[in-house]
């Protein structure tokens, strides 16, 4: 009998499995099971129309001793996107849910892959597992079964299908999802579980109450770690991870609780971490720095907590690598970094000291229009108040050529306001004809 033969067969007999005991069912099954493993062609579409589904249903709804077998069986079949609509239809999700709550392992996994591939792409059905309460149960079957790979990665591709639904968020707000994904985290064995767990980490990051959560269960301090462990690597998939973790570490830095804890009033190895990365040799690193510096500089009391702690003559540094066709991105978010820093009155005065305004006037060279709207913002917080920094600055002949240039400036509408405002504060604050 050849291998079409013996499933068509077997599938024959399962469709009057109501005279077969399981004993009896379990070589069909297993019939079945090898045509889908070895992948022959068509062979889910074959099984899918042979009319065994409500079988399966029934076997899985009885909980019988092969409903591990029959959800390995769907888990397979639904690897194909055309048989996806008739497991849905024939009912097999709604009875596959209630076994997320077995204690058997192999079961779970089973379980969860069948759920995943069926629903997959389907915003509906996911929207309804959310509502049957699989969210809760995901995360325990992690907290139970932290170490099982398998199942954890089931568990993970679940949670990074359902994280961008409104619903899910809410759900995973009432959890301690934080902990068991920076468990998990730390203990990924490869940059694809990695970047899944990252993932889940972005769009639940968007939830304000979520980014608290997450910092008080330490995951800053796990990306952190994870960024220092694989600087200095090139592998793509490892810059990748970087690229990621830091993105996500500058978007937890948005809420204004969670980035206070983070700054810990300077003492914290998140921010000492940081800190280092405006001197990495990594670009990606260097931009998250000076974008993370630019968060915590938010309030008054943290610019002036940094001042003191020395962290305008790194940001100074960054920016002088980047003058001569540099990175846009990184001069942006350093001289974001020092507008803030600017703020106080206090620290005016020490920059100005430390010669900031000299040392960035080197980029007025450029023919960035962000970078020319970021810089002339900059000076004018500079001299805003500050008499002989506006007296100075106003006998510059080189600078004031390039304001006077920027105030003619045609196609970007930003520099051209900003360069008149800045001439308006050199002739206010200066207090003498400029």
């Amino acid at each position: 009998m050849t291998d079409v033969e013996s499933l068509s067969e077997a599938l024959k007999a399962i469709t009057v499995s109501t005279e077969l005991t399981e004993e009896e069912l379990k070589p069909n099954l297993d019939t079945v099971l090898t045509a889908l493993l070895e992948k022959r062609k068509d062979a889910a579409m074959e099984i899918a129309r042979s009319g065994i589904l409500p079988i399966l249903v029934q076997s899985l709804q009885n909980k019988s001793s092969l409903s591990c077998q029959v959800a390995l069986v769907v888990a397979e079949m639904a690897r194909e996107g055309a048989v996806r609509e008739q497991c849905i239809e024939a009912g097999l999700v709604k009875v596959l849910v209630p076994h997320l709550n077995s204690n058997n392992q192999e079961m779970l996994l089973n379980t969860g892959r069948a759920i995943g591939r069926i629903c997959f792409d389907n915003t509906y059905q996911q929207d309804q597992l959310v509502q049957s309460g699989v969210i809760p149960r995901l995360v325990s079957i992690m907290k139970e079964y932290p170490n099982n790979d398998p199942l954890v990665n089931v568990c993970l591709l679940a949670l990074c299908n359902l994280a961008d639904m409104e619903s899910a968020r809410e759900a995973l707000a009432e959890l301690d999802v934080a902990e068991v994904l920076t468990n998990q985290l730390k203990r990924a064995p490869d940059s694809e579980r990695r970047h899944v767990i990252l993932e889940i980490l972005g769009s639940l990051g968007e939830s304000d109450t979520l980014k608290l959560q997450f910092v008080e269960c330490g995951v800053p301090e796990a990306l952190s770690e994870m960024i220092q462990h694989l600087q200095g690597h090139s592998d793509p998939h490892d810059l990748c991870s970087i690229k990621i973790a830091s993105n996500l570490m500058v978007s937890l830095l948005l809420g204004d609780e969670s980035m206070q804890k983070c700054f810990a009033e300077g003492s914290g190895i998140v921010y000492q971490n940081i800190l280092s990365w405006l001197q990495s040799s990594n670009t990606q690193l260097q931009l998250a720095g000076a974008l993370a510096i630019a968060n915590f500089a938010r309030n008054d009391s943290n610019c002036v907590k940094m001042m003191d702690l020395g962290v305008v003559l790194p940001i100074l540094t960054l920016l002088e690598q980047h003058v001569d066709e540099g990175d846009v991105a990184v001069q942006h978010a350093g001289l974001s970094a020092l507008r803030n820093l600017a703020i106080p009155a206090t620290n005016k005065v020490q920059m100005l000291e430390d010669g900031v305004t000299e040392r960035i006037k080197t980029l007025l060279r450029t023919d960035m229009p962000p970078v020319q709207f970021k810089l002339l913002g900059t000076l004018r917080m500079m001299v805003d108040g500050q008499e002989e920094a506006a007296l100075k600055l106003g006998k510059d002949a080189v600078l004031l050529a390039r304001v006077l240039e920027w105030c003619e400036a045609k196609d970007h509408a930003g520099v051209k306001g900003e360069a008149s405002r800045l001439l308006a504060a050199l002739i206010r604050h200066s207090r003498s004809p400029v």
